[in-house]
């Protein structure tokens, strides 16, 4: 379906890919991976035709249609909901009005023996069949079905998207690919603005409907669940995985093994011949041996190896003091903006060294609930800490409270204690931060890098009450493992918000549900949670 060969991208004089050759067959499911900065997203924008920065060829049979979702773009605010979300029809649309145009042609002219006549009477016929194929479709029944799928509510369709957050004016954007269903559907994070919920039925939609898909995403239980193949990109090339993400991973692994063994053999080789070359050098009758030798070593294609896969950096949080037995109880409590209800009636009671989730619905109040708890926006009831209690606290809007005028390494030297200092190095690496980037001042990071870094020094501070809202945004596969595993080992409470099903699966014991104006205990891990919210819809 599309043919990509020979594909080059040089920037800023480092060359990103080389030589890039792969084919995108009808319902193929793909997972594009590599670490940050090995050229997903440019991959994925070369595909889409928005960036022609590139050398090779692109092909694909005439009529072929390509949808594209990068993660930021501009929306329109002028619509309704509705509104909105119909102009991935309006192609249709114009199909009806030049069919219209035409019938009212041939009901005026009279040149029935011209060519130009039966041109019309041939595109009309055209027209007609191509509307013939689509017109059984309810347009506003799909609509309406793919919004509420994508977590509006039916009393959401008629607002204006100028009422809603950037992140729901997104899911109108993914609501309009969708609808259009094009031959070739790009992802760039599809689920980074979708709950729990939403992220299911996305899943089903790419699995039963979609065509072919090719995607990037941080989610590994998504990815796991709608790709059936996996495209590496590493180091300039490009390694191509017949299968998911999970078994691409143990298949790696044992490509790099390969790799390091083939590098050892090579530098005993290498050895060898410089040892050679540099005992016979100055004897004229091995004269000719040793610039074969020479030449040998420079004709020899080096044997590189991956990059390093960081997950196997092990991050412990600091200890703290104990805290008292129910670090968190929370007390009738409710949370009104003016006359629009939150949550009312919540009660929790956190129970020392427990890690929970808040599930549930973008908009149904978690981050407004661990607002309440840290004080931050005004509640009716009884929130109160127990003794002893530290909070270490990270906020989706953490990184805006850097200091923006040291560097990187100073910012986690700054709250490094003991044996830890002697790692920073290998924790900003975990991290993404590479030597050099560890010498850039806070000012000039991403929004992303500064997420990244937030979570770092968060890392080092002694809190035995943790509060996470969303931390796993920004960060790629590797390094939320790495924080997964750091979070497993930390003795203390763990309270977090997030619709990472991967991350918070094996972590969590108990969840609280946010639904429906109320706050709901579930015993059990956040797949017991999903089974019994799918078994209860069902």
């Amino acid at each position: 379906m599309l043919i990509v060969e020979g594909l080059k991208v040089e920037l800023s004089g480092r060359i990103l890919f080389n030589n890039i050759n792969f084919i995108i067959n009808d319902k193929d499911r793909i997972a594009l991976v590599g670490k940050n900065g090995a050229g997903k997203s440019t991959m994925l924008k070369i595909l889409a035709k928005v960036n022609n920065n590139y050398k090779g060829t692109l092909s694909m049979p005439d009529g072929t249609t390509i949808g594209y979702l990068p993660q930021v773009m501009a929306v329109s605010d002028e619509r309704t909901v509705r509104e909105e979300a119909s102009l991935a029809f309006a192609h249709i649309y114009d199909l009806q009005n030049m069919i219209e145009d035409m019938n009212k042609q041939l009901e005026t002219r009279t040149d029935y023996e011209s060519d130009d006549y039966a041109k019309l009477i041939d595109d009309f016929t055209h027209a007609h069949e191509r509307l013939a194929r689509i017109e059984d479709t309810n347009f506003d029944g799909e609509v309406e079905k793919t919004l509420l799928g994508l977590g509006f509510l039916r009393s959401d369709l008629d607002r204006p998207t100028s009422e809603f957050s950037g992140g729901w004016r997104m899911r109108i954007e993914l609501a309009k690919l969708l609808l259009r269903n094009p031959d070739i559907m790009l992802l760039d994070e599809p689920t980074n603005h979708l709950d729990i919920e939403s992220i299911g039925w996305l899943e089903e939609f790419i699995q039963t409907r979609a065509n072919a898909v090719v995607l990037i995403s941080h989610d590994r239980a998504f990815i796991d669940a709608v790709t059936t193949r996996t495209i590496e990109l590493t180091m300039g090339r490009i390694y191509d995985y017949k299968v998911n993400y999970s078994k691409y991973l143990e298949l790696r692994q044992e490509r790099r093994q390969q790799q390091i063994h083939a590098w050892e053999a090579q530098q005993k080789q290498i050895q060898e011949i410089e040892e050679f070359i540099e005992r016979f050098r100055a004897q004229a009758a091995k004269a000719v041996l040793v610039q074969s030798r020479i030449r040998q070593l420079e004709k020899m294609e080096r044997v590189e190896i991956d990059e390093e896969d960081k997950s196997s950096v092990r991050i412990r949080f600091q200890p703290a003091t104990r805290s008292g037995t129910y670090p968190l109880t929370v007390d009738m409590v409710t949370k009104k903006y003016d006359d629009y209800l939150v949550f009312e009636n919540a009660n929790l009671m956190i129970e020392r060294g427990e890690k929970i989730a808040l599930a549930g619905k973008n908009g149904e109040g978690k981050s407004t609930f661990v607002k309440c708890v840290m004080g931050e926006t005004p509640y009716d009831g009884n929130i109160m800490l127990g003794h002893n209690v530290t909070i270490g606290y990270f906020a989706q809007n953490q990184a805006q409270l850097l200091d923006e005028d040291l560097t990187v390494f100073e910012t986690i030297d700054r709250v490094a204690e003991g044996d830890i200092r002697t790692q920073i190095r290998s924790i900003l690496g975990a991290f993404m931060f590479n030597k050099e980037d560890s010498e850039k001042k806070v000012k000039v990071l991403s929004g992303g890098e500064r997420t990244r870094l937030a979570m770092i020094k968060l890392l080092l501070e002694p809190v035995n009450l943790l509060i996470l809202d969303e931390p796993t945004n920004h960060l790629d596969l590797k390094t939320k493992e790495v924080l997964k595993n750091a979070l497993l080992d930390y003795d203390g409470t763990v309270i977090l918000v997030s619709h990472d099903r991967d991350f918070l699966d094996g972590l969590v014991t108990k969840v609280y549900e946010f639904s429906d104006k109320k706050v709901r205990e579930h015993i059990g891990g956040i797949k017991d949670f999903l089974a019994k919210k799918r078994a209860l819809s069902s």
